[in-house]
């Protein structure tokens, strides 16, 4: 069997809701691209029922694989365990509550061909959050590009597009999907953006807020800026 044209990378906790309907706004996007594809689910030891849900999809879409977490690792951990499972030679990354749109998709691959990019990384035109959610990340957003220099209008967007040979040296931790177009900046590949669209949550609860945000955003920018500082430059290579 060939290796598909693109991989989507869904980390996945606690979605049992949404995953339903984004893989079958996923599978007719895709399917209408006429590209190749995958989509792949990483679940992060989920317990609301959640593997059950996507045990069947896998029945449904041939496309769909599912690959499971023995421990709750949080979502880089995720991330990560998607790239490396992914076999497309661009990967897409969203979340898996149904909050980024998959009619997006196409705009992605449009904006890594026409541009050049290695990385087109989302930009979220409006927020469909409480208003703390949405202060709070846009003061993290210039606290990051502050600290860091690196450029990203929304960071906590990781809703992207990506060339796979670039993520093979990507250096991983607990925090990093929010870094990860800085970081391959950093070795010399080449970012860029579009708008995308946000869509209101429509079920679940979101993992994240400013409690278990705040602290740890100083420090993984700190550990960031460490790295930026001693990382290898130039480390790009060309791929015929």
């Amino acid at each position: 069997m060939s290796e598909p044209e693109i991989s989507v990378v869904l980390p996945c906790f606690n979605e049992r809701e949404a995953v339903g309907p984004l893989s079958a706004e996923l599978h007719a996007v895709l399917l209408r691209s006429g590209r190749s594809f995958e989509i792949v689910f990483v679940d992060d030891c989920s317990s609301d029922g959640t593997r059950e849900v996507l045990a069947e999809l896998r029945l449904k879409y041939a496309e769909l694989r599912v690959v499971e977490h023995a421990l709750n690792c949080g979502e880089s951990a995720a991330q990560a365990t998607g790239f490396r499972y992914a076999s497309g030679a661009i990967v897409i990354t969203m979340d898996s509550d149904g909050q980024n749109d998959p009619a997006d998709i196409p705009l992605f691959l449009a904006a890594l061909g026409a541009g050049g990019f290695d990385c087109v990384s989302g930009v979220r035109r409006t927020r469909e959050d409480d208003w703390l959610r949405r202060i709070s990340s846009k003061i993290a957003n210039r606290f990051r590009s502050a600290l860091t220099g690196a450029g990203v209008t929304d960071a906590g967007c990781t809703y992207r597009a990506l060339r796979r040979h670039a993520l093979r040296e990507v250096p991983v931790f607990n925090g990093m999907h929010r870094f990860l177009p800085t970081l391959l900046r950093a070795q010399g590949f080449s970012i860029g953006e579009i708008e995308v669209h946000h869509r209101p949550r429509s079920t679940g609860q979101s993992k994240y807020g400013v409690g278990n945000r705040l602290w740890r955003g100083v420090l993984d920018c700190l550990g960031v800026r460490w790295y930026l500082a001693r990382a290898v430059a130039g480390r790009r290579t060309n791929h015929g």
